[in-house]
């Protein structure tokens, strides 16, 4: 029961990043950047508390993993601005679960069991028949379109920040261990983490950033992405990586409607019906993905 509780937090808190960010403004750019700076100012007070041992190669990978997540998150922000929230963030995680955990299992050999093999694969069909149902738009809908709709961008936009999310997972969760036979937790890893995604963000952006309200007012938001990532690693020990993984997953459902009701996201009867479709498989898919974890 713990561990479902704590699960709640990093669903809350990762699921509400998209729209909440969208709906304090700026540019993909501030966004990404006022973001990092609340991760790094989360991921000091951590430090301070915990005081984690810290070693200079774990330092580094850290660091890499900052500024390859930063490529992530920059990709999902500019893909929103071109495609809407409640359609960019479920291909967003589709890509993710599908790509990485493909990777996982034909390079890293993460599966050995067949009840693996047929339930993962079974639900990485769910989560992509899940996310097109998700993203389905009816042709006679264009008062839902985003001011800046550009599909094609959005879908360039998505695949590298696709690429970014998945090889900074594998960077901490196989590489590292593999590579450099190197462990750690993630109290420890954070504070290197921030400070390379801060210099990844300022590098993606050419160095060009608007300082001002805009950065300042999504600082929040990694405050939220820090609170999500101790919590995750709370629910996991308390319940089990199967709770936690399945509940952070399932924060796509926020995302989505937070971007329908918050941002304004306007939804054909028809357009509500797939959306609702795609969200029951996505969460079919999430808990049947949690399952195979849990082998």
């Amino acid at each position: 029961m713990l561990g479902i509780l704590y699960g709640l937090v990093p669903l809350m808190a990762w699921g509400s990043i998209g729209f909440v960010s969208n709906k304090i403004g700026g540019d993909a750019k501030q966004q990404t950047l006022g973001m990092t700076f609340g991760a790094f100012v989360f991921a000091a007070i951590v430090f301070a508390v915990v005081r984690p041992p810290l070693s200079l190669p774990v330092f580094v990978i850290g660091f890499v993993g900052g500024l390859i997540w930063s490529a992530g998150q920059s990709g999902q922000f500019h893909a929103m601005k071109y495609l809407g929230v409640s359609v960019a963030s479920p291909i967003s995680s589709g890509g993710q679960l599908v790509f990485g955990g493909l990777i996982g299992v034909f390079v890293f050999h993460e599966w050995t069991k067949p009840i693996q093999f047929a339930l993962g694969f079974s639900a990485m069909v769910l989560l992509l028949i899940g996310f097109y149902f998700s993203a389905k738009r009816d042709p006679a809908n264009t008062a839902g379109l985003p001011e800046q709709h550009e599909p094609v961008r959005g879908m360039i936009a998505l695949a590298y920040s696709t690429l970014g999310y998945v090889f900074y997972l594998l960077l901490f969760n196989n590489l590292s261990a593999l590579w450099f036979h190197l462990t750690f937790t993630t109290l420890t890893i954070l504070l290197p983490m921030s400070l390379g995604m801060i210099v990844g963000a300022w590098l993606l952006a050419g160095g060009r950033v608007k300082m001002g309200a805009a950065v300042a007012k999504n600082i929040p938001v990694g405050l939220m992405w820090g609170v999500g990532n101790v919590f995750f690693l709370l629910s996991a020990r308390a319940g089990g990586l199967a709770i936690a993984f399945t509940f952070s997953q399932l924060g796509i459902v926020i995302s989505i409607f937070g971007g329908i009701l918050f941002l304004g996201e306007k939804k054909t009867r028809l357009e509500m019906r797939y959306v609702w479709l795609g969200v029951v498989l996505f969460i079919v898919g999430a808990i049947m993905l949690g399952i195979v974890k849990a082998q």
